[in-house]
């Protein structure tokens, strides 16, 4: 996996699909609170006047030198859970963002979030 800190210096870079089609702008690195690993990004997406953040794994990503490239297909990331350019996922959002995916869901710690912007 890449270390969150390299993953924030991509910020602003395109996220691509595995057939190079162009998803977004990745905007932020989500880690998995009981590894502290970077596990989901959140990619700008939609038109002017009309983003939004839509989250996709990181499992399964590359970097090319100029582009992260996600192994989900861009229709698959569009319909993802989102939130507003200055919104919060909220932690009952989670587990639904974990099946959108068909991901398994657990928390960290008892009733901790599985989620954590970095």
């Amino acid at each position: 996996m890449f270390p969150a800190e390299n993953l924030r210096d991509w910020r602003g870079e395109k996220v691509i699909d595995p057939d190079d089609s162009k998803i977004g702008e990745l905007e932020a690195v989500y880690v998995d609170t009981a590894t502290d690993e970077p596990s989901f990004i959140t990619v700008r997406v939609g038109f002017i006047g009309r983003h939004r953040l839509v989250f996709v794994p990181l499992l399964g990503a590359t970097v090319k030198p100029d582009a992260v490239r996600v192994r989900y297909d861009k229709k698959l990331v569009d319909a993802a859970p989102s939130i507003d350019l200055d919104g919060e996922l909220t932690a009952t959002e989670e587990p639904g963002l974990f099946a959108h995916y068909n991901l398994q869901y657990t928390t960290g710690a008892p009733g901790v979030r599985r989620l954590a912007r970095r």
